[in-house]
């Protein structure tokens, strides 16, 4: 063969490889696509919002740096306390009418921040938009549990995270318009976007196919069925993927404070870490999602995440009085690893909260799963600061302990669990 007919294979391999990339990426037409569409827009309106938000609150609304972070720590609280409740109306009245209310409620909200002028006006817009943008992601959730098979599930999660970074960028980068632009009506113009997304996304819910939800047939005789709050093993694990999931605060919060403050790296390698994680994630989530297909696969990915998490908190523990030229070399080699780990949390996560729910409660328990990543959210950024900035290597080498235990936890909690189901098969509370 010539080296013109290698060329020709060799090209003809690399465009098969894109086509096939492309496929995994982009869902077949029906659900799946609707479902990827509504997550992009969503992201956009996300990427529009958080890249510009609180820069609006101070510069406009005139706040303190103090009272943004004290509003949005009980937004988030307020989150939290509501996620439970809404996933126990999807399992009422189905996941489809509950996350068309939300992405209304969420046009609503956004386009009244323009009209916010002080504190208390902040903490209840900002109240109630954590109420419902916490709650959206349980209700995809579940409305991916009903609308797909055992076997499609964690793949259509994959492809929506994927296309969710997508959006997100594209938001970021209006978004880095209008700051640059700097005026008042260059920031009205991002909440009003951001208020045109979330309306796109309820457009999107209410063309999208509606699913009864499950019926659970009970004997008489038969206990009511208890909260799944109360279902140890479930909350557990939703604890320890949490845990898991601080590769989010250490990405956004934690590493880029080391690389100014406890590295000579130069200061661009944060931007160029975050658009690293941000285009690998794209690339290779539905592909890195395969083996999740089960609670027991789930259950593994999990476990091969926190180590390579704790992979990753070591290498950046090492950078500390590293030479600038070599420091950045071992960043974006522990950013890659850190990747790896996120892929794998990302999907065993959604593998465990689509698994293990009994029949007919998939929305509660996907309000139950939120609570580990709610908490991860609201103590993430202060713990790992805490541990990374102020202990410096010591205090890396103790994060990386603590993902890598919670991590090895995973698998025999989850079999605790499905013995449970096992032994108690037809029961509505199965896994109390």
């Amino acid at each position: 063969m010539t080296d013109e007919e290698h060329a020709s294979v060799n090209d003809r391999r690399a465009g098969n490889a894109i086509r096939d990339w492309a496929r995994d990426l982009v869902p077949e037409p029906g659900p799946a696509r609707r479902l990827a569409v509504l997550t992009t827009v969503q992201a956009l309106g996300f990427g529009l919002f958080l890249s510009s938000g609180a820069i609006f609150f101070s510069r406009e609304v005139g706040l303190s740096a103090g009272r943004i972070g004290l509003g949005l720590s009980v937004a988030g609280l307020a989150g939290l306390v509501c996620t439970v409740p809404i996933g126990r109306a999807a399992d009422r009245f189905g996941a489809r009418l509950p996350l068309l209310v939300t992405y209304v409620a969420l046009a609503v909200l956004f386009a009244s921040y323009s009209v916010v002028t002080n504190f208390a006006g902040f903490v209840v817009v900002a109240s109630l938009i954590s109420v419902f943008e916490t709650s959206s992601h349980p209700l995809r959730m579940t409305l991916t549990h009903a609308l797909f098979e055992t076997d499609q599930r964690v793949r259509v999660a994959a492809q929506m995270r994927s296309l969710f970074n997508v959006g997100f960028m594209a938001g970021a980068g209006i978004a880095g318009a209008a700051l640059a632009v700097g005026t008042r009506t260059a920031f009205l113009a991002v909440l009003l976007l951001t208020a045109v997304a979330h309306a796109g996304c309820a457009a999107i819910t209410w063309r999208t196919p509606g699913t009864r939800p499950a019926a659970v047939a009970t004997k008489p005789s038969e206990k009511p069925s208890r909260s799944g709050l109360r279902d140890a093993r479930f909350v557990g694990l939703a604890l320890l993927s949490g845990v898991v999931e601080l590769y989010q605060p250490i990405l956004t919060v934690a590493l880029p404070l080391w690389i100014v403050h406890g590295t000579s790296a130069p200061r661009w390698v944060t931007a160029a870490l975050l658009v690293l994680d941000t285009v690998l994630v794209i690339a290779f989530q539905v592909a890195m999602s395969r083996g999740a297909e089960t609670a027991t696969g789930s259950a593994r990915m999990l476990r091969r995440a926190g180590a390579l998490l704790a992979a990753c908190c070591a290498i950046f523990a090492f950078t500390g009085h590293l030479a600038p030229v070599p420091a950045t070399i071992i960043l974006l080699i522990g950013t890659v690893v850190l990747v790896m780990g996120e892929l794998g949390q990302s999907a065993g996560s959604w593998g465990l909260s689509l698994h293990l729910p009994p029949p007919g409660r998939q929305g509660e328990y996907q309000g139950v799963f939120a609570l580990g990543r709610g908490l991860q959210q609201t103590a993430g950024p202060y713990l790992v600061t805490i541990l990374a900035i102020n202990h410096g290597r010591s205090g890396w080498l103790l994060l990386a302990a603590v993902l890598l235990i919670a991590g090895l936890l995973c698998p025999p909690l989850t079999a605790a669990a499905l013995r449970r189901t096992a032994a108690t098969p037809s029961t509505a509370d199965s896994f109390a």
